[in-house]
């Protein structure tokens, strides 16, 4: 069965040192971890689910795409996922926003469809921008890889050199990250 859309990819490869702990790992719900949950959870409108991570830590199952650099950020995420499949568009979640809504991923691709030569959709919240909530683009990979062969990490340093189209979202608890255990905490008695 064909669902909504094509392709995820959770982050799940950070320090988590905020957190003190792999926060990938943590309970959540009734699942064993908050990679997991998410996984399984965009499983329901996504045809390929991926990890991105530096090993394969979880006790699930499930297809993860190794970072090719030894660096830990998104940028090492994001240029080895567009290095290992072939895929032209990618939704991209870190693994610390499980409240992530399927309705608000739908906005995301409606934008995409409209905005079809941008490099990248990306969600903007109360908080504002959100690199890690995004559809991102093929054509967003040589900047990239220049970024990272430059050193430079930030998400947010290649958003401002890239075609890129916001979506602006009311609410920003769903984009709740959970990055500390007081977070972690405030998370578990939402869900």
């Amino acid at each position: 069965m064909q669902l909504k859309h094509n392709t995820a990819v959770i982050f799940a490869g950070g320090k988590s040192s905020r957190m003190g702990t792999d926060k990938a790992l943590l309970p959540f719900g009734n699942y064993s971890s908050m990679a997991e949950y998410l996984y399984k959870k965009l499983a329901k409108i996504f045809n390929n689910i991926y990890i991105s991570a530096k090993n394969d830590k979880f006790v699930f199952q499930p297809t993860i795409i190794y970072d090719k650099y030894p660096q830990s950020s998104p940028m090492v995420g994001l240029v080895s996922i567009f290095e290992t499949i072939d895929c032209d568009e990618i939704f991209m979640i870190s693994v610390d926003s499980p409240l992530i809504t399927n309705e608000t991923i739908d906005i995301l691709y409606k934008n995409a469809k409209i905005n079809i030569n941008a490099d990248a959709i990306i969600a903007v919240s109360e908080k504002g921008i959100e690199p890690m909530c995004g559809i991102y683009r093929r054509n967003i990979y040589k900047k990239a890889k220049e970024c990272l062969d430059n050193d430079m990490h930030q998400l947010m340093n290649l958003l401002k050199n890239s075609e890129v189209n916001y979506e602006v979202f009311d609410s920003s608890g769903e984009f709740f990250n959970l990055n500390s255990p007081l977070e972690y905490e405030t998370a578990m008695n939402k869900f």
